[in-house]
């Protein structure tokens, strides 16, 4: 059941663990808990043990950590760099003239300027939110922001490079049910398990975007790049 794409950063980030001295982890990003299922995690296990890898015991899963995801995250409310957003995808669509890397449509602010008083009415009448970060004004305190991608061996030099937080608009940091977001997870888990290095496929990449700009936020250490 393995993507032959996760398949092989399994592989190149085992080789690239031992050619460091280093450790090779596996993590279980389940925050979405409607659509994980324990069979899922199982096939996981399975394949991977089947190329021949292993990986540090107990592996750390995402669904057992909201708590922590929830504390950061609150950490940024108290900045009031996050504020809540009402608008459904239909909503969203129907407003956008935009997209952000991912080809979603690019948040117009429509909840931004919302008023306390407004806020607390769309709560009280039992409406779910999202959380957005105030990606502008976050951009504006941590001023530029680079990151280090790994040369094409371990024995090469990092290269930096320039991150584009703003293309991705007021990002969701934290879900409709759930406190955290893929964005906010990893920057946590990441900082919490020491890595040094991570390996992305070329459709996660420009996401490195908001992951140096939140670890720069949250005062958490920024890994090189592959």
């Amino acid at each position: 059941m393995l993507h032959l794409g996760h398949a092989y950063s399994a592989l190149f980030t085992s080789v690239w663990a031992e050619a460091l001295g280093g450790r090779f982890l596996l993590r279980i990003e389940d925050t979405d808990i409607t659509r994980s299922k324990p069979e899922f995690t199982a096939a996981i296990f399975e394949d991977l043990a089947w190329l021949g890898l292993t990986w540090e015991q107990p592996v750390l899963r995402q669904s057992e950590r909201f708590g922590v995801y929830g504390a950061a995250a609150d950490r940024l409310k108290a900045r009031d760099l996050l504020y809540p957003c009402f608008c459904s995808r239909t909503e969203l669509a129907a407003q956008s003239s935009g997209a952000d890397p991912d080809g979603a449509p690019l948040y117009p602010g429509t909840c931004r300027h919302l008023s306390p008083a407004e806020v607390k009415q769309r709560f009280a009448e039992g409406r779910d939110a999202n959380w957005r970060l105030r990606t502008d004004e976050a951009v504006a305190l941590t001023g530029l922001l680079t990151y280090s991608v790994a040369g094409p061996t371990p024995a090469d030099r990092p290269q930096i490079r320039y991150a584009r937080p703003e293309r991705w608009g007021d990002v969701v940091l934290q879900r409709k049910g759930t406190p955290t977001s893929y964005h906010l997870s990893v920057v946590i888990d990441d900082d919490a398990q020491g890595v040094t290095h991570v390996t992305r496929g070329r459709d996660m990449e420009p996401s490195t975007d908001i992951h140096v700009l939140l670890q720069m936020l949250l005062g958490v250490s920024s890994p090189i790049y592959t």
